[in-house]
């Protein structure tokens, strides 16, 4: 919005032409959705406290010191969303098609989130909306977000798997990449909630991820760095920067309010939708398999808890204490701030692994 009404004034005052280069919108962004979280962070806490009375209800067969946490609010993602889209409505690029399909994974992803917290709220249970009715709409919106990719990008790029450390070597999925692309998004959005699981635990897991998709998407959108590089280049592609860095600021800000001992939850309103985002960046950007290495720890976590659903079916044993796996440490006595921050370690690992694939091609 400030982009496109101020921009055009740049050829009478010259301080404006700052507006044209993404770098400087980035770090503008991060630094709005950043503010906003810190102004409206405490009043919107002592709101969701005031109406939900209960909080978020409290698995009974969870880890006993989580049993001290009943009366926190949750749906703190509403904070990281409004965050979000003023934040990109004030410095991206309207005109940018790939702003408009991040926003709107981001948006119905975060409507049913919210809406499942609601259920569980009122419910008083941890079960909200069912798993197959979330995966339904989160599949249907993931097929509109990644054909619009598809159709977007041009057709030697549009349906090719990209593999890192390597210059020229590509995949190409033909059709099935519309598949594979819905299952990269959902996958990404109920990985990242199924690591939301301890105070903190997921902010800055998600903030090193977006870290890392900011100069991937910038580099991406940028022809003079992508050839030298030798990364293919996708026009427009680099205005995805502005919507990681506005991502950045709003998690970095809700941190604030959600490090141990949390204020607020984030809830599925916030874990759902920004899941979704990232695996929609790695998508438009091509780098599905490098969003497997940075969000290395979201995988883990997802599998986990798929390796023990698996196992109790067909063997009536389980692998781990309980999973996800951050419970598992914590059922073996580890305190919880140890597995977060032992955690954090290891996400700002992989994400340096995620930076190398591009330079060693």
């Amino acid at each position: 919005m400030l982009y496109l009404f101020f921009y055009p004034l740049s050829q009478h005052i010259s301080f404006l032409n700052i507006l044209k280069y993404q770098s400087f919108r980035t770090g503008a962004a991060i630094l709005t959705a950043l503010i906003i979280c810190f102004i409206i962070g405490p009043s919107l806490i002592r709101y969701l406290k005031k109406k939900q009375v209960t909080g978020q209800p409290i698995r009974h067969n969870g880890p006993e010191t989580h049993k001290k946490k009943e009366g926190t609010p949750t749906m703190g993602g509403l904070l990281i969303l409004i965050s979000l889209f003023v934040s990109v409505f004030l410095w991206g690029d309207l005109r940018n098609p790939y702003i408009w399909i991040a926003l709107f994974i981001t948006g119905t992803y975060g409507i049913l989130g919210f809406l499942d917290d609601y259920l569980k709220i009122i419910k008083h249970t941890y079960a909200g909306i069912s798993a197959r009715q979330k995966i339904f709409w989160q599949c249907l919106a993931g097929i509109f977000a990644v054909f619009a990719i598809i159709t977007l990008e041009s057709p030697e790029m549009a349906t090719q798997l990209t593999v890192p450390f390597f210059k020229t070597f590509m995949i190409d999925l033909s059709y099935f990449y519309l598949v594979f692309g819905v299952l990269v998004i959902v996958g990404s959005s109920n990985a990242v909630n199924l690591t939301d699981g301890l105070d903190g635990l997921v902010s800055v897991p998600l903030i090193m991820a977006n870290l890392v998709f900011l100069v991937i998407a910038y580099i991406v959108g940028n022809h003079i760095f992508s050839n030298y590089l030798q990364i293919h280049y996708i026009p427009g592609i680099g205005e995805l920067s502005v919507f990681c860095g506005a991502v950045i600021g709003a998690v970095l800000g809700f941190l604030w309010f959600n490090a141990p001992p949390a204020e607020i939850f984030m809830g599925d309103t916030g874990s759902l939708p920004l899941g979704g985002a990232l695996g929609t960046i790695a998508v438009a950007t091509k780098h599905e398999i490098v969003l497997a290495i940075v969000g290395g720890l979201f995988v883990i976590e997802a599998l986990s808890d798929i390796l023990q659903v698996g196992s109790y079916k067909i063997r009536k044993k389980r692998i781990f204490l309980m999973a996800p796996i951050h419970h598992h440490f914590e059922k073996k006595g580890w305190p919880e701030t140890r597995v977060v921050v032992r955690f954090w370690i290891i996400s700002i690992i992989l994400a340096l692994i995620g930076l190398s694939t591009l330079k060693i091609r």
